[in-house]
């Protein structure tokens, strides 16, 4: 994999922490900045409406661009809000910056996309989706607990600072190894992109994608709970614990790296069947800690090793169409993001306990293997040798 994509990478793993830091500093963020808890937990939602929306968004209007400028666009803007979130004393002014920061994540996230799958061979897709992901799982196990720690030993607004700071490095690599070309005219390429993405496969793939990470955030959003009500640890072990999810997601990106690319769909019904299972097993077997720990390693190395996949089939799927099909991955895995932790939340509200969560993620896993299953039926009765079926649904 070229040096530069790694340093991509860097750039998503600035941005993972900054989406998910907040967990940890928003008591210090509410007392400092005169707000509630629930305020201050709102700049996470801001964050995440931002993603959803803005990933589309952001897509389309860097079709106007080349790659390199669209990269240096969204991660300079990026680096910004961050500087101005570090500085200011208002709660209004930091809402806005992380609205703006999403926008900018969301560009970023779906160009660099592109950008990466265009330094390698055109099927090592998997591979490079790999490599830039990486960024994300391991802003879970160093990014989020280094954000918490640096709030704590020198307040919230250290963390904004180190997210800058991280951020340089890629902008400096953006210079020097992406190439300046790479875009069109806007409404020639935003016309082409738009046809390419009629492929009728593609909304199923997206389907997955969003199910399956919507069943990985519904638990890790409540993990905590889970692990010291449920599972009878202290709460000294949660963050170890969350850094072993962190370390499994690592796991999983890795082998969808290897396979993505070869074997995908052995891979996919697999890992789906398996992640189906785990989740239902940890649900029965919650209670026990060393059963919990191992299952917290286990799904989130099945959870990442899957969703990495399909959102390397998104790409294959849509490969005349590389930009806005980032732009819809991404925003299909924030809408998984958004609902599982929303219908786990709801399952706990109702009173049925901390292993609720589990049985929702294997509902919604459940939902997706059907899915893929409808999906796969209907196009070999209509086309079994129709070409533009994604990989994921064959």
């Amino acid at each position: 994999m070229p040096f530069a994509l790694y340093l991509l990478g860097l750039a998503v793993f600035a941005m993972g922490t900054s989406e998910f830091m907040l967990s940890g500093l928003g008591p210090d963020i509410a007392h400092d900045l005169g707000v509630s808890i629930p305020a201050a937990g709102s700049l996470t939602s801001a964050f995440a409406v931002g993603m959803v929306i803005g990933a589309p968004l952001m897509a389309m209007l860097s079709l106007r661009w080349s790659r390199r400028h669209a990269l240096l666009v969204f991660l300079l803007a990026f680096l910004a809000v961050h500087v101005v979130g570090a500085l200011t004393t208002s709660y209004g002014v930091l809402l806005v910056t992380r609205v703006i920061g999403a926008l900018a994540n969301a560009g970023f996230l779906a160009v660099a996309l592109v950008t990466a799958t265009g330094m390698v061979e055109p099927n090592a897709k998997g591979r490079a989706t790999s490599a830039l992901l990486g960024g994300v799982t391991l802003a879970c196990v160093a990014g989020v607990p280094g954000g918490a720690l640096l709030g704590q030993l020198w307040g919230w607004r250290a963390a904004f600072w180190a997210v800058a700071l991280v951020s340089v490095p890629a902008v400096v690599a953006i210079l020097r190894a992406v190439p300046s070309g790479g875009a069109g005219p806007a409404g020639t390429s935003v016309r082409r992109e738009s046809r390419a993405l009629r492929e009728p496969g593609l909304l199923v793939t997206l389907l997955l994608g969003a199910l399956v990470n919507g069943a990985t955030f519904c638990t890790f959003t409540y993990l905590a709970p889970l692990l010291t009500e449920v599972a009878g640890l202290g709460s000294a072990w949660v963050p170890a614990l969350l850094a072993l999810f962190g370390l499994g997601s690592f796991a999983g990106v890795t082998i969808s790296g290897r396979l993505a690319d070869v074997r995908p769909v052995p891979l996919l019904v697999t890992g789906g069947v398996a992640l189906l299972v785990g989740w239902a097993v940890f649900a029965l077997t919650a209670g026990n800690p060393v059963a919990a720990g191992a299952f917290v390693f286990v799904q989130g190395t099945l959870s990442f090793t899957v969703g990495s996949t399909l959102i390397s089939q998104v790409l294959y799927a849509a490969a005349g169409a590389p930009t806005l099909a980032g732009g819809l991955a991404t925003a299909a895995f924030n809408v998984g993001g958004a609902i599982g932790p929303w219908a786990g939340g709801l399952a706990i509200g109702a009173g049925l306990g901390f292993r609720a969560p589990l049985w929702i993620s294997a509902l919604l896993v459940a939902l997706a293997l059907a899915a893929a299953g409808a999906a796969r039926a209907v196009w070999r009765g209509t086309a079994n040798d129709h070409e533009g079926v994604p990989t994921a649904t064959r």
